[in-house]
């Protein structure tokens, strides 16, 4: 018996280290690309860009109007009805945790519906507007016709690629799963951001690989050599969306961030590039 519970140890053990190991690996890998910098940059490029303001003013009144509809139709009829539920796990608290939760999921409908009809063309604007600010023009004319002028945002043309692939009802469902985690303290909502974050982040350059034409392999190989880059990317990104009423403020920011990232990449101005992307790599072989 001793002997089993020994063998069960020493294989838990190794488990164990095989995770911290590749935890450790992911986090270095993030550490040294300095993709976590991005979302953050992005809210002092676009403050100092007004050029680039005008997708984000376009959109704020049916923002708001989409909002204040979302949130009031959710507590008129889902608040009672969970109300009763919550009133079980957390007693007297439930008049406040419910709330919270009926807000949050306010907050994912409003995301999953402002990104697929209210604000996908504003976004996707904005990630190509900041693109021509970093003079990568090149690369957007391989998406969009694009016109003559100084100002980023008016240089826009045509959309010649569809954009940015629509938010899934799968992504919302899974957003919505894993509400209940935040009321869990502190570990509940690290592991809810976590998991969103790693999402979020290997969406975020979707556009980019597009403009590059990479094939679906490509971009599979580029994201899984880059794990650990864009879900520190994803996580802050996260973060900063779930702050209330801003969050539509720094969903621009983080595309705004998400274009930088990608200019340098495409400069190979990031640690990311050591690796070489797919592309970059065809690219070297013609050069030479």
């Amino acid at each position: 018996m001793s002997g089993v519970v020994n063998s069960v140890q020493a294989k838990a053990q190794e488990v164990a280290k095989e995770d911290y190991d590749r935890a450790k690996a992911l986090v270095n890998d993030a550490a040294k690309s300095g993709s976590y910098l991005y979302p953050i940059k992005g809210i002092f490029y676009f403050l100092s860009h007004r050029g680039l303001w005008k997708p984000l003013l376009k959109k704020l009144a049916p923002f708001v109007t989409l909002s204040v509809g979302v949130v009031t139709g959710m507590f008129f009829f889902t608040y009672v009805p969970q109300l009763a539920l919550m009133t079980f796990v957390n007693g007297p608290l439930a008049v406040f945790t419910t709330a919270v939760l009926v807000l949050n999921e306010s907050s994912a409908v409003i995301s999953f519906l402002s990104r697929n009809f209210v604000m996908q063309d504003a976004l996707l604007d904005t990630f190509d507007g900041t693109l021509i600010s970093r003079d990568a023009t090149n690369l957007v004319s391989e998406g969009r016709e694009l016109k003559s002028g100084r100002d980023p945002i008016q240089r826009l043309g045509k959309i010649l690629k569809n954009p940015f692939q629509r938010f899934s009802p799968k992504a919302l469902i899974r957003y919505v799963m894993y509400l209940p985690l935040n009321f869990i303290p502190v570990v509940g909502t690290v592991a809810f951001i976590i998991l969103q974050g790693r999402s979020r982040g290997s969406t975020v350059h979707d556009r980019y690989f597009q403009l590059k034409r990479w094939s679906a392999s490509q971009k599979a190989q580029w994201l899984s050599e880059h794990v650990g880059p864009y879900s520190a990317f994803g996580i802050l990104a996260t973060l900063l969306e779930m702050v209330p009423v801003a969050s539509v403020f720094f969903s621009f920011t983080n595309a705004v961030g998400a274009a930088l990232w990608a200019a340098d990449i495409e400069n190979k101005e990031t640690e990311m590039t050591d690796g070489t992307a797919p592309g970059l790599r065809e690219a070297a072989k013609k050069a030479e």
